[in-house]
């Protein structure tokens, strides 16, 4: 018999669609726990306590990111994704875990996961990595296609053209560009880039922000990508 699913809803009338957060958690405690302050926070939260049932629940329903513990009963969390992956599913994938090891890390990363986190971990930690999931990812209803001047951007086809003409970026240079696109007109800092770009495991040189945008305004145009001093990059929208 399968557990039962509890549906946590965000209470209030909120004028924006809430997220859709899917918890795969078999410890009931923390699951609730964790549904409870995901809910607070504004989200709507659905919870299952086996592999196979977050399989099934992560197939037939659209949910903005879930939230994937590795050591489950019925299917471990390293199936569970993979399974999703290989079915065509791009949803963001938070994965829970008590092991600690590379060894572990990179099998979750490798099965498609977006994220990795080690229990026990802070709760604040893990609303801070939901928020950035969520954030790479774009409202359902938007279009994938951006237009800024002469500046056209298909971040589904992974494509740009400006002024008509076609230009080729490298994968890094290409989601650099499309964060920036994604947020036209706002000042982005060079750490949100890294924390959106390069993921939460990066710990190289800060600095290479700095090498992809200069790339980018080769490629581009030099105006295009403005410097704000002491805070960061805007892309230019036209007038």
């Amino acid at each position: 018999m399968r557990p039962p699913v509890s549906h946590h809803r965000p209470e209030g009338g909120a004028s924006r669609r809430p997220f859709r957060l899917l918890i795969v958690e078999d410890e009931k405690r923390l699951a609730l726990s964790l549904a409870k302050g995901l809910t607070a926070e504004g989200h709507a939260v659905d919870v299952v306590h086996d592999g196979r049932e977050g399989l099934d629940r992560a197939t037939a329903e659209a949910y903005d990111l879930v939230i994937l513990d590795i050591m489950l009963p019925g299917l471990n969390g390293y199936r569970v994704c993979a399974a999703l992956r290989a079915a065509g599913h791009d949803v963001p994938i938070l994965m829970l875990t008590a092991k600690d090891g590379e060894y572990d890390e990179a099998e979750g990363l490798d099965t498609g996961a977006d994220d990795y986190l080690t229990k026990p971990f802070s709760y604040v930690v893990l609303v801070a990595r939901v928020k950035a999931l969520l954030r790479r990812r774009p409202a359902a209803d938007a279009s994938p296609v951006h237009v800024h001047g002469d500046l056209k951007v298909d971040t589904a086809a992974r494509r740009v053209w400006l002024g008509g003409d076609e230009i080729e970026l490298t994968a890094k240079e290409f989601s650099v560009l499309e964060h920036l696109v994604l947020r036209a007109g706002e000042v982005v800092s060079k750490a949100d880039v890294l924390e959106h770009v390069w993921d939460f495991a990066y710990e190289g040189d800060p600095n290479i922000v700095e090498v992809y945008v200069s790339a980018l305004r080769r490629k581009l145009r030099a105006d295009l990508i403005r410097t704000v001093r002491g805070a960061g990059y805007r892309l230019e929208t036209a007038p």
